[in-house]
This record gives C-alpha cells, sequence and structure tokens, in this order.
C-alpha cells in the first residue's frame, strides 16, 4: 500500500506556472504508474497526465499536452506536474493517483490509490 500527498498547490495569474508534487510513502514506489487527474467544481475528475514507473513512457490529456510535464524521481519517492501557461480553465482540484502496474492508464476507476488533493487556482 502507497499513501500519496500533493503540495505546490496556490493562486497564479494567467500565463503563468506552478510546480506540483506527489510524495508517496512506502518503499516499492518505483513499481507504481502514476498519474495527475484534476476536478474542477461541478465537473468530473477528469485524466491530466500519467506517468510509467520507470518514468520512460508519459502520457498527456490534449488540454494540457505542450504546457504539462510530469515527472518522477523514484529515489525521492516523489512525482511532479510541471504546469506552465495556465489559463484560468486549469483551475481545479488536482489530484495524484497510483497503482501498481508496468501499465498506465487515463481512466480515474484504474487506480487504487489517491492523495487528498492540491488546490489550483488561475486568475484572469
Amino acid at each position: 500500500q502507497v499513501q500519496l500527498v500533493e503540495s505546490g498547490g496556490g493562486l497564479v495569474q494567467a500565463g503563468g506556472s506552478l510546480r506540483l508534487s506527489c510524495q508517496a510513502s512506502g518503499r516499492t514506489f518505483s513499481s507504481y504508474a502514476v498519474a495527475w487527474f484534476r476536478q474542477a467544481p461541478g465537473k468530473e475528475r477528469e485524466f491530466v497526465a500519467a506517468t510509467t514507473r520507470s518514468g520512460a513512457s508519459t502520457n498527456y490529456a490534449d488540454s494540457v499536452k505542450g504546457r504539462c510535464t510530469i515527472s518522477r524521481d523514484n529515489a525521492k519517492n516523489t512525482v511532479y506536474l510541471q504546469m506552465n501557461s495556465l489559463k484560468p480553465e486549469d483551475t481545479a482540484v488536482y489530484y495524484c493517483a497510483a497503482r501498481i502496474s508496468v501499465l498506465v492508464s487515463t481512466t480515474r476507476e484504474w487506480y487504487q490509490y489517491w492523495g487528498q488533493g492540491t488546490q489550483v487556482t488561475v486568475s484572469s
């Protein structure tokens, strides 16, 4: 089992940048595929980005492609989401999710473990 704690959210102006972190507990973090999802008020939780357990392969939602980069440092049990050129429509609670697998998925139901989320607010 793994516990996930997100951090790095905050209030930023449109066009700005933020780097979110997902810190995991446990000694087998390198066995987990990890993804970021987000949920805006009144909307479904949606996929943002995912990385395989090694970090060699990544996947992005079309809405963030070219503006966001997911990366991981398994030695630090941490996954990052670098977000640039932020837009007001990026405002949401951002969640980190994980599952032991060699694969990744864009489907939220596939992930077994979730963090508590971190709020990102982008002002216009």
